[in-house]
């Protein structure tokens, strides 16, 4: 009677520890989105972004000016008089956006870049560079790209990216993916908007979440992937794992004495 009592006991407790496939399944429903078209994502520039801007012209002479170079230094930080080289490529001189916003370009001087999307930056300097440019081009890039993914991940950190395209997926993959203790359901993301900080949650488990705004996520955006109920409970399980299974013990023993 006490084995039949056991695995009774243990029978529940399978039973209700098992996660379901709602719970633990990625993108349901992917179906109903198939085919529709993909968000455009354009990264909005932010204070403290560090950005490499080049200016190119049909005439290369022209546009030398606005194109900075960072010039190498011995061992005595002695300028040496020549551009620095690295792998075989001129570096350019990189410009910090101010927490006003603002950058100082040569020529064109103060320009309020912050809080302007990418594409509308380049019409910017499109812009005030017709004065001295007939046909002006402009690559720019963000160079210290970043996001933190926290919590139940098998590597939690801060990773920097060589692409202003990232999705929340391909963070949660460079983390190592969820744990099996993730609330699929519940994944924080903290964003600056306009110098105030958001917040919003996103259900993985659902696959429209590909056309809400923090599928693509921003430079230094914050993702916290939540404990489920199992973790909560282990953490607190834990330290007292000896009076539980003891308690355990004793109840299963005053079963199987009222049962005979």
């Amino acid at each position: 009677m006490l084995q039949k009592t056991v695995f009774l006991f243990l029978v529940i407790a399978m039973i209700t520890s098992c996660a379901s496939r709602e719970k633990m399944q990625y993108y349901q429903g992917v179906e109903s989105i198939s085919g529709k078209d993909s968000n455009n994502y354009d990264p909005v520039l932010k204070q403290d972004d560090l950005l490499m801007i080049v200016v190119l012209a049909p005439k290369p002479e022209l546009a030398a000016d606005f194109n900075l170079v960072n010039f190498g230094l011995n061992a005595d930080g002695v300028n040496l008089g020549r551009p620095d080289i690295v792998n075989s490529q001129q570096r350019y001189h990189t410009y910090l956006i101010d927490n006003q916003g603002y950058i100082e370009f040569p020529i064109l001087g103060s320009l309020k870049l912050g809080g302007l999307k990418r594409s509308e930056a380049i019409d910017l300097f499109k812009t005030k560079l017709k004065a001295y440019i007939t046909e002006p081009s402009v690559n720019l890039r963000i160079l210290n790209y970043k996001v933190t993914v926290q919590g139940e991940v098998n590597r939690p950190g801060t990773f920097t990216t060589t692409t202003e395209r990232i999705t929340l997926p391909e963070a949660l993959s460079m983390a190592g993916d969820l744990t099996i203790y993730a609330k699929r359901d519940n994944i924080l993301v903290i964003r600056e908007v306009d110098g105030k900080k958001e917040s919003h949650f996103v259900d993985i488990t659902k696959a429209d979440f590909i056309n809400s705004p923090f599928y693509y996520l921003s430079q230094n955006d914050l993702i916290y992937v939540e404990p489920n109920k199992t973790r909560m409970n282990s953490s607190a399980v834990g330290p007292n794992i000896s009076i539980i299974l003891s308690s355990v013990s004793l109840l299963i023993t005053i079963v199987a004495l009222l049962i005979r």
